[in-house]
């Protein structure tokens, strides 16, 4: 499955970066639409993601996917019966300290990873892969909880990635991360109204 081919003459890639494609593809429309079936897509994205970015020697990105999975299992569960009501949480804003208790977290996830990365690993992008996971993480609790403000962290996350996946060839799943970022502008807005009519 990770025999390397060439996508209608245009894109080296294999057959699991491509179904990965796919299910995360569809997981963001489903995000889009409030789905809770997006996490079901992200779980079997999330796992077959994990073996590329391990092939890719992108550490960071590959350990991430497993909390992408735990975090899934859990958003799943808040989408469904979270809440005061236990029928699921609704659309919200972050209140005032949460900015910045969310902007120390990312810091010290992003330091964490980043000494990990250095010191155990042969990853030759460990700064960007340890900002990227740390952001990551911030991003999928957010998106757990349906707070407005993921798509905002996808937003900046996601037009990263897409020159990180440039480096390490990976085309395919940059292309995916360039259409993540028109996704994520399109959730912010859709989530945006759901907010004012709620």
């Amino acid at each position: 499955m990770n025999d390397t081919f060439t996508l209608f003459g245009l894109v080296d890639t294999t057959v699991l970066e491509l179904a990965s494609f796919a299910l995360a593809l569809c997981m963001v429309l489903l995000n889009i639409r409030q789905s809770p079936w997006a996490w079901l897509f992200s779980i079997g994205s999330a796992a077959m993601y994990a073996v590329v970015f391990y092939d890719s020697k992108i550490y960071g990105d590959m350990t991430l996917q497993f909390f992408f999975i735990a975090v899934s299992l859990w958003g799943w569960y808040q989408w469904l019966f979270g809440g005061t009501t236990h029928h699921g949480v609704r659309v919200s804003r972050m209140g005032p300290s949460a900015y910045l208790y969310s902007g120390l977290a990312w810091a010290c996830a992003f330091i964490a990873i980043a000494v990990f990365l250095r010191m155990f690993t042969d990853t030759d992008v460990p700064h960007i892969d340890a900002f990227l996971t740390a952001g990551s993480l911030l991003g999928q609790l957010l998106l757990s909880s349906k707070k407005i403000e993921n798509w905002y962290v996808w937003i900046i996350i996601d037009f990263i990635y897409i020159g990180l996946y440039l480096h390490k060839a990976l085309y395919l799943t940059a292309l995916l991360f360039a259409i993540f970022v028109v996704l994520a502008v399109i959730g912010l807005r859709t989530w945006k109204k759901d907010l004012h009519a709620g």
